[in-house]
């Protein structure tokens, strides 16, 4: 990270849900991948991993676009598919819901330093709460956006700002906390300091050039902050 950004007054953290907060996106890509096999379709990895961070319609063009090459004019079954991918998907869900490793850690440190903490995840308002106070953690947040809460999905900024003006922190003075790479497009790109947790796919080339920081865990971003400030 640059000293620029180092001496950022940060206000407010924002964290992504799936893959940040709860190890969902695993389990998601799982989903996805055995349903297709069972169905006997193809899947590509860009397929899957690409619609990470997504909300529902734009993980809809993805999935099509991404199989046009094996399925032309958009014969892909994304209907049949995905409903079938969100059936297994929630009953894991019912099953289980783990949080990410030193998930409460850092919230009660972030709490303890007097910073403002909001979700924003693309997944829907009602589904997002309901996952949050399975695991005790509503009470953390002052602030609780989902993806049906603004038209554009992530990569574009629309729902970092949305968090941000209602945490009334001005960007700049705010961290959002993702895992993908659209995520971390979407808090870039709503001017906060993009720090990247990285789940699923390592960050490549590109998306290095995107982020300001990233570590390998939520226990090293906590002890980096812990050392460094907030």
């Amino acid at each position: 990270m640059d000293e620029e950004r180092k001496r950022r007054m940060i206000e407010a953290v924002v964290f992504d849900m799936d893959g940040v907060l709860f190890d969902t996106e695993r389990i998601s890509c799982e989903c996805c991948f055995q349903t297709a096999e069972e169905m006997g379709l193809k899947m590509t990895e860009e397929a899957v991993y690409g619609s990470c961070g997504r909300n529902q319609e734009a993980v809809r063009a993805h999935v099509i676009a991404s199989m046009e090459p094996w399925y032309p004019n958009g014969s892909f079954p994304y209907d049949e598919y995905w409903g079938e991918v969100n059936k297994r998907f929630f009953a894991r869900l019912d099953e289980e819901l783990p949080l990410m490793k030193g998930v409460t850690e850092l919230l009660d440190f972030l709490k303890a330093s007097g910073k403002k903490l909001a979700v924003a995840s693309s997944t829907r308002l009602e589904q997002v709460k309901k996952n949050l106070g399975r695991n005790g953690l509503d009470g953390y947040f002052d602030v609780v956006i989902g993806g049906d809460m603004v038209k554009a999905s992530k990569p574009a900024p629309d729902i970092y700002l949305e968090a941000c003006r209602r945490l009334s922190v001005k960007p700049e003075n705010a961290a959002g906390i993702e895992d993908s790479f659209n995520g971390i497009r979407s808090v870039a790109a709503a001017g906060m300091l993009a720090v990247m947790i990285p789940d699923m796919v390592q960050p490549d080339e590109e998306i290095k050039k995107v982020y300001d920081c990233c570590f390998e865990s939520l226990e090293e971003l906590k002890d980096f902050w812990e050392t460094e400030g907030i």
